[in-house]
C-alpha cells in the first residue's frame, strides 16, 4: 500500500512539473545546420543555437528544432515546422533563420525560388502570430569566403539575405541581419584568425575527421559561441522582449578570483 502511495505521489509530482513547465514561455528555434544541435560524431562542428540556449534562465524553455540541410520548403514539408506550431502557446517566441539551403540551385531537394522562399517565411510568421507567438527573423550567417581581389573583405554569397529583410519589413517583424553582422565580425579578425572559428581540421588530428576537413560554412565550438553572442548583443541593442529572460550572473561567481 505504501509503495502505491509513493508511486502515485511520484506520478503526481511529474504531472505537476509538466504543468508548471507548460506555463513557462517557450523559445523555439527553426533553422538549418548552422543553428542546429549536433551529434557527437559531428563535433567539433557546432550550431550557434547550442551555446545560445545557455544564455537564458530557467524561466523560459528553449527548444532548438533546427536541422541539418533543411530549407524553408523541407522544414515545412517534413513536418518539423508543424511540430512547432502544434506546441506553440500565446507568449512564446520563434526564431526563424533560413537561406543557406534555399538559395543553392544544385541542392534540388531543398532549393526554393525567391518567391517561394518569401512566401514560406511569410506563412511561418502568420502562423506564429495566429497562435499568439512572437516571430523573429534572422538572415543566414556568412560563409567564410574571403575575396581574392580584396583580401580583407568576405564575399557576400547569400543572395537570399535581402529577401529576409524585405519580408521582415513587409510583415513588420523583428529582424537581425546576421549575414551582415557575422561577415563584419569575421572580416575584423582576418582570414587566419577567422579560420579558427570554422571547420578547418588537418588530417589525423581528430577521430571524427581522420582525413581532415575544410569547411567555410559550418562553425566549430568557438565560432558558434561567438555567433551566439552576436545574436544576443543584437537582441539587447533592439531591447527585444527575449532579453528579460537572460540569465542573471551569480554575485558569488562575479566575486570569485582565479588563482
Amino acid at each position: 500500500m505504501h509503495y502505491f502511495k509513493f508511486l502515485a505521489s511520484i506520478v503526481f509530482l511529474n504531472f505537476t512539473n509538466i504543468a508548471l513547465a507548460e506555463k513557462k514561455p517557450q523559445l523555439f528555434m527553426a533553422g538549418d545546420s548552422t543553428m542546429a544541435i549536433k551529434r557527437s560524431l559531428d563535433y567539433p562542428e557546432t550550431g550557434w543555437g547550442e551555446p545560445f540556449q545557455y544564455f537564458f534562465s530557467d524561466n523560459i524553455l528553449v527548444r532548438n528544432l533546427a536541422a541539418n540541410g533543411r530549407s524553408t520548403r523541407t522544414f515545412i514539408s517534413e513536418g518539423i515546422w508543424q511540430s512547432i506550431i502544434d506546441n506553440l502557446q500565446p507568449g512564446d517566441f520563434v526564431i526563424i533563420q533560413f537561406g543557406h539551403n534555399d538559395e543553392v540551385l544544385k541542392k534540388t531537394k531543398s532549393y526554393t525560388t525567391e518567391q517561394q522562399f518569401m512566401n514560406n517565411l511569410t506563412t511561418m510568421i502568420e502562423q506564429v502570430r495566429n497562435k499568439g507567438g512572437s516571430p523573429l527573423l534572422l538572415s543566414s550567417i556568412t560563409r567564410r569566403s574571403f575575396d581574392r581581389k580584396t583580401p580583407e573583405k568576405i564575399k557576400n554569397t547569400h543572395q537570399y539575405s535581402p529577401l529576409v529583410d524585405q519580408v521582415a519589413k513587409k510583415t513588420k517583424v523583428s529582424f537581425i541581419d546576421m549575414d551582415k553582422i557575422s561577415r563584419k565580425h569575421f572580416e575584423t579578425m582576418g582570414s587566419e584568425l577567422s579560420k579558427l572559428r570554422f571547420m578547418h581540421i588537418k588530417p589525423n588530428l581528430h577521430p571524427n575527421y581522420p582525413n581532415g576537413v575544410t569547411d567555410n560554412t559550418h562553425l566549430n565550438q568557438l565560432g558558434a559561441r561567438e555567433v551566439a553572442q552576436l545574436v544576443l548583443l543584437s537582441l539587447k541593442t533592439q531591447k527585444h522582449p527575449l532579453t528579460q529572460y537572460i540569465v542573471k550572473a551569480d554575485p558569488k561567481h562575479l566575486s570569485f578570483k582565479y588563482r
